[in-house]
């Protein structure tokens, strides 16, 4: 007696047929363990049954059962991303919250970062290192949390710090701590907020920045240096050395050196001694602060990594040319109010063998009064690529001193800030120099005091330099009031002079184009002129290094000043993301002022 198919249905080959061809993924664990086991069917051969026609009953089932399964959702669109993924749309959610057209702030930043550790287990692990990298506390605190967490004060900072503490492998991932500035003086931070902040330091095992932080240093113990010193990991530290009642007495009864007792300068030189990352320092004297000429010397020496070295507002006592030629190699250098230093030592440093590696250079409010020893420092740095000049005086060619064009070159230099605020011959020597070609590389040329537009007519020529947002700025009303052409160095007015240039070398026709038809003249075209020259590879530039900024260039208010933060106007509430479906109880929070995070090599 011959075989005799049997018909299948679907429903009664389900149990048997769905081990066979499903195949559930070992990320579903859930949804498995609910599910009965299935093995795999014996073959029909293996158990003596012949093969079926193509057009039995059984494969029909067997095509319906396909179409069936075919309409299920797919797998999440992340479950098999590689984790390059992940950081790639985390990098672009920072992106969103930190440029500076963006309404939101920094809680905003990390609920979005919290809703997204929700999703799944993958996207927790790709967050968590995200969230805790950088942690920037900014603003006032809310009052609904003080009152939940029966806190009076720091509830932040303190919430943060008991999770550091409890889960010691978040604080493995810090790398970045930002308080809040709730104070405009650094002097005027209690010292039960310094504590607090010590011991958040010391939570944070691989801390490497504390940002928008920086009290004033009075050559006196205080847990927060100390617990900063500790770590090892460190890559950046502002010092803003303050007054000290002991060296202030003694100053009145002798003269350094010698000011400092030899206590204070073992404890200020021991701070460094675990900072062998550190790559970054700034020395800030803040109203007559002392730092002696061997502390100098012996500090520069702890640190084997240090590559960016600011020096601002110090005595000739402390900081003069002799200080100078001892640092040690660098790629950035700034140096800024400094009265010891001198157009010679200047000149001398350009010799040493350390001055060679200096690829960034700042010349601050040092009053060179001779170009040679500009010209000797962008001659011999071979390794520069971007030069600053600031200051009052115009710097001469000395009496007696031959002149060849160029009188300045430099043949790796890309950016130039030229800004000398009394008319002189500074800016016809650098405009000359320019186009004798003495500056193969320079691509970028900032001159906020431009007076005759020498230095905007060797560059690119532009329609427009003037923003949009000029006449919003505080200068626009001063600069109605006050004289057109006295001396300035705001930006504002700056761009205003060029603009004005522009316009007037619009009126001239540069060449007038005629059009004949058989003799007879059909069109007259004439070509407006232009501020600049053609061919040029050099962009004039009057943007500041701040945005909304009327100064040009970054100071020491700009990173140390808190008054914004403490009474921020304007602040974001997250209104920004009204829109969102859940409602004002997701998007909204305390108004926090939004906060920019500032890169200290926009110094250099």
């Amino acid at each position: 007696m011959g075989f005799r198919p049997q018909r299948f249905s679907l429903a009664s080959s389900k149990s048997s047929m769905t081990g066979f061809f499903e195949y559930t993924p070992p990320s579903y664990r859930s949804s498995v363990s609910s599910r009965p086991s299935f093995t795999s069917i014996p073959s029909m051969h293996s158990i003596g049954l012949p093969s079926l026609p193509p057009s039995s009953s059984y494969n029909s089932g067997f095509i319906s059962q396909q179409k069936l399964r075919s309409t299920a959702p797919p797998l999440p669109v992340f479950q098999y991303s590689p984790p390059e993924i992940y950081d790639c749309i985390l990098r672009q959610l920072t992106i969103f919250h930190d440029r500076v057209t963006s309404m939101s702030c920094e809680t905003c930043r990390l609920r979005d970062l919290c809703a997204l550790a929700l999703v799944d287990r993958r996207w927790d692990r790709a967050v968590r290192p995200q969230l805790y990298h950088r942690v920037y506390i900014v603003g006032n605190e809310s009052p609904l949390q003080a009152k939940k967490f029966r806190l009076k004060s720091d509830v932040r900072l303190k919430l943060l710090r008991r999770t550091l503490r409890e889960r010691r492998v978040l604080a493995q991932h810090v790398r970045e701590i930002k308080v809040p500035r709730l104070h405009p003086d650094g002097e005027l931070v209690e010292e039960q907020t310094l504590s607090l902040v010590a011991s958040l330091v010391m939570a944070c095992p691989n801390l490497e920045k504390l940002v928008g932080f920086y009290p004033v240093f009075g050559h006196s113990f205080d847990r927060l240096t100390y617990a900063l010193s500790t770590r090892a990991r460190l890559k950046e530290h502002v010092w803003i050395i303050g007054e000290n009642s002991e060296i202030t007495e003694r100053s009145r009864k002798q003269v350094p050196p010698g000011l400092m007792d030899l206590e204070q300068v073992d404890r200020f030189l021991h701070l460094h001694d675990a900072w062998d990352s550190l790559s970054t320092l700034f020395l800030f004297s803040h109203k007559q602060g002392v730092l002696e000429r061997d502390v100098f010397v012996q500090t520069l020496r702890r640190l084997p990594s240090l590559q960016h070295l600011c020096i601002s507002n110090f005595d000739m006592d402390d900081f003069d040319d002799v200080t100078l030629q001892t640092l040690p190699p660098l790629q950035s250098l700034r140096l800024q109010d400094l009265e010891g230093v001198t157009f010679w030592g200047l000149s001398e440093f350009s010799r040493t063998s350390s001055s060679q590696c200096i690829q960034q250079l700042s010349l601050i409010h040092l009053d060179i009064k001779y170009l040679s020893a500009i010209s000797n420092l962008l001659l011999r740095l071979s390794s520069l690529q971007r030069f600053t000049l600031v200051q009052e005086s115009s710097p001469e060619v000395g009496a007696g001193e031959l002149v060849f064009q160029p009188v300045i070159a430099s043949q790796r230099l890309q950016y130039v800030h030229w800004d000398i605020l009394l008319p002189g011959s500074a800016n016809e020597n650098l405009a000359n120099s320019i186009r004798a070609g003495g500056f193969p590389s320079l691509r970028t040329l900032r001159a906020p005091s431009d007076h005759d537009g020498l230095l905007q007519m060797v560059c690119r020529p532009r329609a427009q330099i003037i923003l949009p947002s000029d006449k919003y700025s505080k200068a626009y009303r001063a600069s109605n009031e006050s004289n057109p052409d006295s001396l300035t160095q705001t930006l504002f007015t700056a761009r205003k002079q060029a603009q004005r240039r522009i316009e007037e070398a619009r009126k001239a026709a540069t060449f007038t184009i005629v059009i004949e038809e058989d003799g007879t003249v059909q069109e007259v075209i004439d070509i407006e002129g232009f501020m600049g020259t053609i061919g040029s590879k050099i962009s004039y530039t009057l943007d500041s290094d701040v945005a909304g900024s009327d100064n040009a260039l970054i100071d020491f208010p700009d990173l140390v000043e808190g008054s914004k933060e403490v009474a921020s106007r304007d602040g974001c509430t997250g209104l920004w993301n009204a829109s969102h479906h859940t409602g004002k109880k997701w998007w909204s929070h305390t108004e926090r002022y939004r906060y920019r995070p500032v890169d200290l090599q926009r110094f250099f």
